[in-house]
């Protein structure tokens, strides 16, 4: 391998595209060093698509970390998947992450039909390696391999950093000679007052049962540096049904401090500064059918 100039730079995107829960926003996290992209035990938490950006050497990757994709039922999860295709379209690098322990399942099968059918390259990653044996993890790479010529295929850990950096050395080689598209200690393009729904949103996947994270969307409605330099933020909650207004709720109001808590507690470690966070719950019957709450989260309503 011919090694760049110290003066060459590189710079660009890299998509990751896979089934629900693959591992993609915990693989966007650990290249970043700090959270930009929610995650939970449930599937199809990743909305948007989220941008990570880290430094790599000499070369700034920007992972696109893209919703699931699935086969959709509801306008929610057409603009989902869209969103997920929208960033293959933006990526110099495309990587397949599968999901080891999971395996060639039909999703993912899915994916790779539809690559072929765009006549696109792609890069396979199997992650959650440390969970599978190595003979069956063999398998799946061969199987997979003779499904769809990927350029490359690693086997990594976004969990544990297992063989991550052998995976961002590569994407550091392969990218295009270019300037850095963004400061060097930026780590997303994300906004604060959106990073700050998204953290909501994800502890209402956390402490919230059954299918309710499905039926609810997030909205930022102020976000307001104070003159003792703390920050106000007000954040919407929207739900379908009172029934389900009362379970965001909680007893008391119990369930929806407890979230609060938790997300002022997290957006605090990760922002170094104070947060007056203050969460409301509404009902907006069909909110999946508001061309509105798509555009908060650059998500086609028309999908």
């Amino acid at each position: 391998m011919i090694q760049d100039a110290p003066d060459i730079t590189r710079c660009g995107f890299v998509a990751l595209i896979g089934a629900p829960n693959a591992g993609k926003s915990t693989i966007t996290n650990n290249f970043v060093g700090s959270k930009v992209s929610i995650v939970s035990p449930k599937v199809q938490t990743t909305r948007t698509l989220v941008k990570g950006i880290g430094v790599y050497g000499n070369t700034q990757i920007i992972f696109i970390d893209t919703p699931g994709i699935f086969k959709p039922k509801r306008r929610l999860d057409r603009a989902m998947v869209g969103s997920a295709w929208d960033g293959v379209g933006d990526a110099d690098i495309i990587v397949l992450v599968v999901d080891a322990k999971r395996g060639f399942d039909d999703e993912t099968r899915s994916i790779i039909a539809r690559l072929k059918k765009r006549k696109l390259e792609a890069v396979l990653v199997l992650n959650k390696v440390d969970l599978v044996q190595k003979e069956k993890l063999l398998g799946l790479s061969a199987d997979l391999n003779d499904e769809f010529p990927f350029k490359e295929t690693f086997f990594i850990s976004a969990q544990t950093g297992q063989n991550t950096e052998d995976f961002y050395q590569y994407l550091a080689n392969n990218l295009p000679q270019s300037p850095w598209y963004y400061p060097e200690d930026q780590i997303s393009d994300m906004p604060l007052k959106l990073l700050a729904a998204e953290i909501v949103r994800e502890k209402l996947f956390l402490y919230l049962h059954q299918e309710l994270p499905y039926t609810l969307t997030v909205e930022p409605e102020l976000w307001e540096r104070r003159e003792d330099d703390s920050v106000r933020a007000e954040i919407t909650i929207y739900v379908e049904r009172d029934n389900q207004k009362i379970i965001v709720l909680g007893k008391g109001g119990s369930m929806i401090k407890r979230i609060g808590q938790a997300a002022r507690r997290e957006l605090e470690e990760l922002l170094e500064d104070r947060i007056h966070l203050f969460l409301f719950v509404k009902v907006r019957e069909n909110w999946q059918e508001d061309a509105a709450r798509y555009n908060t989260w650059n998500l086609n309503f028309n999908s």
